[in-house]
């Protein structure tokens, strides 16, 4: 008898995209061994409680009629062969099963040599998880009104399935879900869908959404991509209101321009503001990689003016080892991010940076040569200014480093920079600092001994009557490094564990030299932490080079489980000890240092339990018995969806801050999440956030309303509010980074293993 392949059609028709799934288990049979590694090709095997010829050439099979081919599985009531005119009828129960998809109907006409016919009152259901499908871009989820391949079983109906070739068919008023039988908490509705395999292209006609019972979203014509791959068309619209902007709706357009790059337009309207245009292109070429954004507010009618932002990155390799790049940030005015952003991070910045670069790696050296400049954003609600930083046009650099045999090591770091500021000292700086160490290491410790010579030049344009114009300062800098580490098993609550105690010793010795009449272009006084303890010079940055004869003595011991090697604990305890008066200041006339001894510095941190993780410092005054610097921070993660993160962060004199985040379940499919960020020395929330979510299992819903500080005296409000239709795409105001960036551990409740 001939094979029936256009059985096995009528499911992939069916799909968005090409099934991939485990089998659907069937009961053993010898005889259907190699069915399916034999593809439509193969035999077809046919039962029925009857089977008989009516017919020359017409096979008719009655009760129970069942086939299979290649794993695709046919059922109907009756069927019958014409192998004349190549047709199929049948009748009565009709199914169609393959891995990923099971589709009943009450009748089936199809023509075997054409691939053409209809299947009347379909009803599908996908059995597996095949891989998501989407429109537009790959970090994008599309608005289609089609179905497409959904994160997790969907299923619908429709009226008929016109077949009209092996690679066509159209399905009349289609409907698509991914909510469970017996729930439809939301569809899709579709008058006409297209299926064309040719061109990997889905048409729906007449396509309106339905939520509970109310239609929220109508097209009368899309379409969209059957497999994973990209293509044109509109994104999710983003709608919201925040206080500053009033109602706030973006709509991306995506251009699939080409496989390897593609263009992005998003035009967003503002109530209060004006519309904004903007666009983003992204490409990767062999040599070439970007991403380049602009955006332009042609009048905001707050700020009366027009407003932009540019925010190109661009990178070309030219060889293997060698690379040149540029990146270019700039904005209309200070307050653009305060005004237009949503993200702490954004609204904190101050400055954007503007560099082409050049530089080539290679095993023994590298080089590079960079021009820089900033546009430094002031903050109009404070009365000091913020200083711009110096450009460097242009600085090279060159690096060199050496092992040879005997494990001696020579390391060289160099530049020559050209430092411009439009109101202070320009002027150029050339500094080289070649090193040799000799690391000494066994199975329970090291020694490394390490003697430099730094030295450094200037040529400086602009000083005052009384300052050289040529400044040349070289200075020996020695050190010596060493650690030893114990080990101890021990047993605690009938687990093994191993302690290490690692005590470490760290001198360093740098006689002093004046340097009152060098400038400062790009340095800075490294804040006082345990990784500062372990350093050359206090100063980060060219211009000053601390003198020292000092020793850092430190001592760490970890615990940590013995079976698999996990950390339940760190202890570290350092204190830096001086044997000179210190001399060389940042700026003359800062106030130096005035005891033998820094502060005392302890941390603390470990998954202490399989949920509770902490994280603290401590920096102790022991000359006058106070808390200089105190950090806590623990996290509480006992399952999906349960996070709580704790935080203290108290800076003498500065800062004193509360930080406490949340996701948490609330009910029975509820979850909420919260944020209070306080400040205690400005007396006002840094950061405030309170939100909700809903996953009703095919969809869910969530809700966050933010309140952020974006200057020194002033917030501002934002509410967000989120459909998201699994397996369809989100409806309504992004707050997804905004929860991801102010609760750290969040986790969307429909990405959760199980939901309460």
């Amino acid at each position: 008898m001939s094979t029936l392949p256009g059985f096995t059609l009528v499911a992939l028709l069916l799909t968005a995209g090409s099934a991939a799934a485990d089998g659907l288990v069937l009961k053993k049979d010898v005889e259907l061994k190699g069915s399916t590694a034999a593809g439509k090709e193969g035999p077809l095997f046919l039962t029925a409680d009857r089977i008989e010829t009516t017919a020359p050439n017409v096979v008719e099979a009655t009760g129970d009629v069942e086939a299979r081919q290649a794993g695709q599985n046919f059922y109907a009531d009756w069927l019958l062969y014409d192998l004349t005119q190549d047709q199929v009828r049948a009748r009565g129960h009709v199914r169609l099963e393959q891995p990923a998809l099971v589709v009943t109907g009450d009748s089936l006409k199809f023509n075997l040599g054409d691939y053409s016919g209809e299947l009347v009152q379909p009803v599908y259901r996908f059995t597996a998880q095949p891989g998501r499908t989407r429109a537009g871009r790959a970090d994008e989820t599309v608005t289609g009104a089609a179905p497409v391949a959904p994160p997790q079983p969907g299923r619908g109906h429709a009226d008929r399935i016109d077949f009209l070739n092996e690679q066509q068919c159209t399905l009349k008023h289609a409907i698509y879900t991914t909510c469970p039988i017996g729930n439809d908490d939301w569809f899709l509705k579709v008058g006409d869908l297209d299926i064309d395999r040719n061109r990997n292209v889905g048409t729906a006609r007449n396509a309106s959404l339905h939520f509970l019972g109310v239609p929220i979203l109508y097209t009368p014509w899309v379409d969209f991509p059957l497999d994973n791959a990209r293509k044109t068309g509109v994104l999710t619209p983003t709608i919201g209101t925040t206080q500053r902007s009033g109602l706030d709706i973006l709509l991306p357009y995506y251009l699939n321009l080409a496989p390897n790059y593609d263009a992005t337009l998003y035009p967003r309207l503002m109530s209060k503001r004006g519309m904004q245009l903007g666009t983003e292109f992204r490409y990767l070429l062999s040599d070439f990689h970007g991403v380049n954004r602009f955006e332009y507010l042609p009048n905001d009618s707050v700020a009366n003016r027009s407003r932009w932002s540019v925010a190109l990155n661009n990178i070309y390799r030219i060889s293997p080892a060698t690379e040149a790049g540029m990146l270019f940030n700039r904005v209309s005015d200070d307050d653009y991010f305060r005004d237009l952003s949503n993200l702490l991070a954004a609204t904190s910045t101050t400055h954007l940076d503007h560099e082409a670069w050049l530089t080539t790696r290679h095993p023994n050296w590298t080089a590079e040569l960079r021009a820089q400049s900033f546009q430094t954003l002031q903050d109009s609600t404070s009365s000091t200014p913020i200083l711009e930083p110096y450009a460097r046009l242009p600085q090279a650099l060159l690096g060199v480093n050496k092992v040879f045999g005997n494990g001696l090591e020579f390391h060289l770091a160099s530049e020559a920079t050209r430092f411009a500021h439009p109101t202070l000292v320009e002027g150029t700086r050339v500094l080289a600092y070649p090193t040799l160490r000799m690391p000494l290491t066994n199975s329970f410790g090291y020694l490394t001994p390490q003697i430099g010579w730094h030295s450094t030049y200037y040529a400086l344009d602009n000083s005052a009557p009384s300052q050289p114009q040529h400044v040349t300062r070289n200075l020996p800098i020695l050190s010596l490094d060493s650690g030893v580490t114990f080990e101890r098993p021990f047993r605690f609550a009938d687990q093994d564990y191993q302690q290490t105690l690692e005590p470490r010793a760290y001198y360093v010795y740098a006689p002093y030299r004046d340097q009152s009449n060098i400038p400062v272009f790009d340095t800075a006084l490294l804040d006082f932490s345990y990784a500062q303890m372990f350093t050359e010079n206090q100063f980060i940055g060219g211009d000053r080079v601390n003198d020292a004869n000092q020793l850092t003595l430190a001592v760490t011991s970890r615990f940590t489980e013995a079976a698999s090697g996990l950390e339940r604990l760190q202890v570290t305890l350092g204190q830096r000890y001086y044997f000179s008066t210190q001399q060389v200041t940042l700026n003359p006339g800062d106030p130096v240092r005035t005891s033998n001894a820094t502060d005392l510095l302890a941390a603390v941190s470990g998954q202490i339990t399989r949920a509770w993780r902490i994280d603290t410092a401590w920096q102790f005054d022991t000359q006058t018995g106070a808390t200089i610097r105190q950090n806590l921070a623990a996290s509480y993660r006992p399952g999906p969806g349960r996070v709580l993160n704790l935080g203290y962060r108290f800076i003498d004199q500065t800062t004193e801050q509360v930080d406490i985040s949340a996701q948490w379940p609330l009910g029975h499919r509820w979850y909420g999440m919260f944020r209070y960020n306080y400040s205690f020395k400005d007396a006002k929330l840094v950061e405030g956030l309170a939100g909700f979510e809903y996953n009703a299992g095919c969809w869910s819903l969530r809700g966050v309303l933010q309140r952020l500080a974006t200057k020194a005296d002033q917030s501002t409000e934002a509410f967000f509010i989120q459909l998201e239709l699994n397996g369809m795409g989100r409806i309504g105001s992004n707050p997804l980074d905004v929860l991801k960036h102010s609760v750290p551990g969040y986790r969307p409740s429909n990405e959760l293993v199980q939901t309460p």
